[in-house]
C-alpha cells in the first residue's frame, strides 16, 4: 500500500478556507475555480521504476480517499516524458468527478471532465485507464464512464498521481501490456 498524506501541505496557507467559500459559491463547479488558484498547484506523484515505456493496455488501482477539505484526488499518471510532460486520469471523491488531464511545459490543464461519478470518501475504490493506440477509457469501479481520444500514441512511463491536500491510500497498482 502507498499512502498520500497532504495534510501538512496545507497548514500555514493564508488561503486555506477558500475551498469552502469557492464550494458555496459555485456549487458543484467549485473545482474549476480552485484549479485556476496557484496556491493549490501541488501534483505529488510517484513513478512505477520497473516499467520504461508503456505504450497501451490496462492500468488499474485501488484507493481509498480518507480525507482533504481542497481534495481528495487519486489518479493514475501515464505517458510521463522525460520533460515531464503527462497524462493522468484521476477521481476525486470530494467533487464526485472524473477528469483526463494533461500536464505540458508544467501546465495542467484538462481534456476531458465527467461529472456525477459517485465516489464516497472513506469507501474502496477501483481506477482503471484503457489505452490503445490513441483511444483512453476511463473506468471508476467498473463503470467505463470516460473516453477520449488523444492527438499521438501513449509512450512514457507510468505511475500514481494525487493533489493538494488529498490523504489517500492506494492499493494493487496492476499493469496489462497490450499483446
Amino acid at each position: 500500500m502507498l499512502v498520500v498524506d497532504g495534510r501538512q501541505w496545507k497548514e500555514g496557507q493564508s488561503s486555506a478556507g477558500i475551498a469552502d467559500k469557492a464550494r458555496a459559491l459555485y456549487g458543484e463547479r467549485y473545482a474549476e475555480f480552485l484549479d485556476r488558484v496557484q496556491a493549490y498547484a501541488y501534483f505529488p506523484y510517484a513513478v512505477v521504476p520497473t516499467v520504461e515505456n508503456f505504450t497501451g493496455g490496462e492500468i488499474t488501482v485501488r484507493f481509498e480517499g480518507l480525507s482533504g477539505r481542497i481534495d481528495q484526488g487519486a489518479g493514475i499518471l501515464f505517458n510521463l516524458k522525460p520533460n515531464g510532460d503527462y497524462l493522468t486520469i484521476r477521481a476525486n471523491c470530494l467533487e464526485n468527478n472524473l477528469v483526463l488531464w494533461k500536464v505540458e511545459k508544467g501546465k495542467r490543464s484538462s481534456v476531458k471532465w465527467v461529472r456525477n461519478t459517485p465516489t464516497a470518501t472513506r469507501q474502496w475504490h477501483e481506477l482503471k485507464v484503457r489505452i490503445n493506440g490513441t483511444k483512453v477509457e476511463g473506468y471508476l469501479d467498473g463503470k467505463r464512464y470516460l473516453e477520449d481520444t488523444l492527438a499521438q500514441p501513449v509512450s512514457g512511463r507510468i505511475g500514481l498521481w494525487s493533489k493538494a491536500d488529498s490523504h489517500m491510500y492506494f492499493s494493487d497498482y496492476t499493469v496489462t501490456a497490450a499483446d
